[in-house]
């Protein structure tokens, strides 16, 4: 898969503890690469990167975003072919507790680790991962194309908005001629699957409240989201990671990865299919005295990456919800990281029998 570009290459990722960083150094190791990591330790002892045992399996450093010296070097140590800037302050509601370290993690991060791909010739790709709150919300029903304006009205939205602002000074920038890196940015949002438990997000309370035999509480449970598995926007930043060192700067910029049509769906219908599916849990949806704001419609156009990379969602909706179950739910399997291996080669097999472009 992926054209065996990854086997013995170097990849750095920052941000490796956190849930979809964890995920990509998992699958980037079973495809042969030697995979480096920079990242805060993780939160709880239940994060997917301490339950995978990952630490074992790549090189990982305790670093912060933060610190622009000490990443720089862990760069030019490591004079890696790829990298991948996941490390972020990732919560809506947190940015509304700590707005400083929001914009200094995810503003600062965002120039540092470009600055540090600027300044270490090795890379050949590298590609900034953002999210769909990037986009100014307007609650259209239409999808947001990449070229539609950047915004955001709390302080984690407007801070993706500002990351990707940054990546494309960078790329006009310093990455406009032969022999520079190939630099792109990714904007996907609502990913869900095994490993997640981070504070204020849907699916990790709805175990939580499992454990705790309680009911989950919905704080919007008519809001839709482009719900999709952790592996469909993994593999569209691979993808797309392959396409920037084979064939170069026509594929910087900025690309969606989100799902088609009808696994756009609200937080209510998402929490009933979990319950049906694991034969667990309950819910209520009281009425909220709302003190922050959260956008209540947001859609991604994922047209560019459907014609350009030949990339498309491989899951369907019931098939998102059983992977995402059966990620924290692991039954039959020795231990997590096999678990997510079994999921990768699973995922692989549906997109290769839908001759999916990234599976030759």
């Amino acid at each position: 898969m992926f054209s065996d570009v990854f086997k013995n290459k170097k990849v750095l990722i920052t941000g490796d503890t956190g849930f979809k960083g964890s995920w990509l150094a998992i699958w980037l190791k079973h495809l042969g690469a030697d995979v480096y990591g920079y990242a805060l330790p993780p939160l709880t002892p239940k994060d997917n990167y301490v339950l995978t045992e990952l630490k074992d399996k790549i090189h990982h450093i305790n670093g912060d975003v933060r610190d622009f010296e000490f990443l720089l070097k862990f760069f030019q140590e490591i004079n890696p072919d790829f990298a991948f800037h996941l490390a972020a302050q990732p919560l809506v509601i947190e940015s509304y507790h700590n707005p400083r370290y929001t914009f200094e993690t995810n503003l600062l991060g965002t120039v540092h680790f470009f600055e540090s791909v600027r300044l270490t010739k090795s890379v050949k790709a590298a590609i900034n991962v953002t999210s769909d709150k990037c986009y100014q919300n307007n609650e259209w029903v239409w999808g947001y194309r990449e070229n539609d304006p950047m915004g955001g009205k709390d302080p984690y939205s407007s801070s993706k908005g500002a990351s990707e602002l940054i990546t494309n000074s960078y790329l006009h920038s310093f990455f406009q001629n032969d022999g520079t890196a190939n630099i792109a940015s990714t904007r996907a949002g609502n990913v869900i699957g095994g490993g997640d438990w981070a504070e204020y997000r849907i699916v990790p309370d709805f175990f939580k409240s499992i454990e705790n035999n309680e009911k989950l509480q919905l704080r919007y449970p008519e809001a839709t989201r482009p719900w999709q598995h952790v592996l469909e926007p993994l593999s569209g930043y691979l993808n797309l990671a392959m396409k920037l060192y084979f064939e170069g700067k026509i594929f910087s910029g900025g690309w969606n990865f989100g799902p088609i049509g009808t696994t756009n769906q609200s937080v209510r219908v998402l929490v009933e299919k979990m319950i049906s599916y694991s034969g667990m849990g309950n819910y209520e949806a009281p009425i909220f005295d709302e003190k922050y704001h959260e956008a209540g419609l947001l859609n991604l156009d994922i047209s560019k990456a459907m014609h350009l990379l030949k990339w498309k969602p491989t899951l369907n909706f019931q098939k998102t919800v059983e992977f995402t179950v059966d990620g924290y739910l692991i039954k039959g399997i020795n231990n997590f990281h096999d678990s997510r291996i079994n999921q990768i080669e699973e995922f692989y097999n549906i997109a290769k029998h839908m001759k999916i472009n990234w599976t030759n």
